[in-house]
């Protein structure tokens, strides 16, 4: 009867992992324009939020609104940095994704 032989070629000899880029740094803040009411910025400040947790849900693989709840966008902010946002924002979040289609 025959056997056949496995062999295994040494870690230092094997093909290199494959080369991921490194992530791209933060750009730099740039102050708001002056004299806009209290309201405008809030709403600015809520909008580039909600666009930052939809992207990162969406690079995560949730492409349904029904599949992000408030629990997942609000993990999905603590893992990217951004304090919670609140139920206003989990619903933009969810409008984006829904209307992004």
């Amino acid at each position: 009867m025959a056997f056949a032989a496995v062999t295994t070629e040494p870690l230092d000899k094997q093909l290199p992992m494959p080369f991921h880029p490194p992530l791209a740094t933060p750009q730099q803040k740039k102050r708001l324009p002056a004299g806009r009411p209290r309201e405008w910025y809030v709403s600015h400040n809520r909008r580039l939020k909600a666009m930052r947790l939809a992207i990162a849900l969406l690079d995560s693989g949730v492409y349904q609104p029904s599949s992000a709840g408030n629990h997942k966008i609000r993990t999905t902010a603590e893992r990217l940095g951004i304090h919670p946002p609140s139920d206003t924002t989990c619903r933009m979040v969810r409008a984006l994704i829904r209307y992004g289609r």
